[in-house]
């Protein structure tokens, strides 16, 4: 072969490669529209720019973040001409802490930014439209979310130790000292944690920190090297002084500092007390949650001599209150210690018509027992990757009427298309609004068979 030339310049295909645009650079733009997500597009010299922070008509001042071919990610550094519909941010971490990206936006546009999103998603990816839109289901703006992770890093050059939030698209902490969105319970734990793990022998030991809160407030600590008696002390010391619980977690999983404690959570509508331990998968907002599970309830309208499947059941969320209304329902969750914290929560609750299985959701449904036998409605809640597997083979279970809660609109919407191969109709679909001031889409969707 030939040798090339070294005096030969060989351009891609498309024509000149554009030079990199370099993280930290000042950039003004004017913004577009809206992303998905909540960022604001503008589309200078050919290139999509990301902004956060940014609304559509306002020019700004971004700081680039990172960039890739003709994508650039920023964020708002100065605005020159604010949207009209832009508000002052609830809490005055906005903007550097990582945990809200919308609350420059009020709420009503916040939801009609997620109502937008999954109408897209569904007709972009499904071709489809539900035929009855549900009003968002939603609760307080602020002061819902039940479970928090507090980052820590002990840093050596200062020798202190930092407690607060990942900031936005870093790895830095910002220290906070009230977070509007997080239940009131939990305020005084936040306001006090720095100051008790800056006080400890060994701060640098301290891994992270969660605080939850449902039947009893609790506090978590993971430590990467055994705990002094001195430390145990102050840590005791500080969760009864804010009635809250310990947990404690080494190498293995988290364990009660005092053996027995209950932690959990009520479903008041139905009577119901779900017991978990820090680790399981537990929606963080409990004003929402118990909405969303009435509401799935009434969309899926079973009788009381129905057989229904509960698929993803976790620790029975939706089953539990599902085996008060039908005759029979089985639930079946990926995780076997989940499986196990189920059926104690439906023993706990006295309810024996439950029938719980650990199974593998991506292998086929007709090689699995309980698949036997036909069911009459199925409820499906995977994460965020959906459920492919199982939605190609629901013909296999009978059921005429499938409500699927999801997490992620784009593979609802890759669901759904399935769905509707299969002769299923969208009947119904709205956002429930689990988490506000973000742009997480959580969404539910009725199907029926044709």
């Amino acid at each position: 072969m030939a040798k090339r030339s070294p005096g030969l310049r060989f351009q891609p295909s498309g024509g000149e490669r554009k030079a990199q645009v370099p993280v930290g650079k000042k950039q003004r733009l004017v913004i577009e529209r809206l992303a998905h997500d909540g960022r604001g597009i503008a589309f200078p010299d050919g290139r999509s720019w990301f902004v956060a922070g940014a609304l559509p008509g306002e020019d700004v001042e971004v700081r680039v973040l990172g960039a890739r071919s003709q994508v650039v990610e920023a964020r708002t550094e100065r605005i020159f001409t604010a949207a009209a519909l832009r508000r002052a941010a609830p809490c005055a971490h906005a903007g550097r802490c990582g945990g809200c990206s919308l609350q420059h936006l009020p709420h009503d546009e916040q939801l009609a930014l997620k109502q937008r999103t999954l109408a897209d998603q569904l007709q972009r990816f499904a071709s489809l439209e539900p035929e009855e839109w549900a009003p968002p289901l939603v609760g307080p703006e602020l002061g819902y979310r039940r479970r928090a992770r507090i980052a820590v890093r002990w840093d050596a050059k200062g020798q202190r130790l930092e407690v607060g939030f990942r900031a936005m698209s870093s790895q830095d902490i910002v220290a906070i000292d009230d977070c509007p969105v997080l239940v009131q319970p939990l305020q005084p734990l936040l306001r006090a944690l720095p100051a008790l793990l800056s006080g400890l022998d060994k701060p640098q030991a301290v891994g992270h920190v969660e605080l939850f809160h449902g039947t009893q407030s609790a506090l978590l600590l993971r430590h990467t090297t055994p705990l002094s008696e001195a430390d145990l002390a102050r840590l005791r010391s500080f969760c009864v002084t804010h009635a809250a619980q310990l947990w404690l977690q080494g190498a293995g999983e988290p364990q009660a500092d005092q053996a027995g404690q209950p932690l959990g959570y009520r479903l008041e509508r139905w009577g119901l007390e779900l017991q978990y331990r820090p680790g399981d998968f537990v929606q963080v907002n409990g004003g929402v949650n118990e909405a969303m599970v009435a509401q799935a309830l009434q969309w899926l309208a079973p009788h009381t001599d129905e057989r229904v499947l509960d698929l993803f059941c976790g620790l029975g969320n939706f089953a539990l209150p599902l085996a008060q209304a039908v005759r029979e329902v089985v639930a079946v969750e990926g995780v076997q210690a989940m499986v196990e914290r189920a059926r104690d929560n439906a023993r706990h609750n006295a309810l024996g018509n439950l029938h719980f299985f650990h199974a593998d959701l991506s292998k086929p449904l007709a090689e699995a027992g309980w698949a036997a036998q036909a069911f009459d409605a199925v409820l499906l809640d995977p994460p965020r990757d959906g459920a492919f597997e199982v939605v190609r083979q629901v013909g296999v279970l009978g059921a005429r009427r499938l409500l699927y809660v999801s997490c992620n609109p784009a593979t609802l919407a890759r669901d759904a298309a399935e769905l509707a191969r299969q002769g299923y109709r969208l009947k119904r679909a709205g956002i429930l609004d689990m988490f506000p001031q973000t742009a997480h889409v959580e969404a539910m969707a009725l199907f029926e068979a044709g």
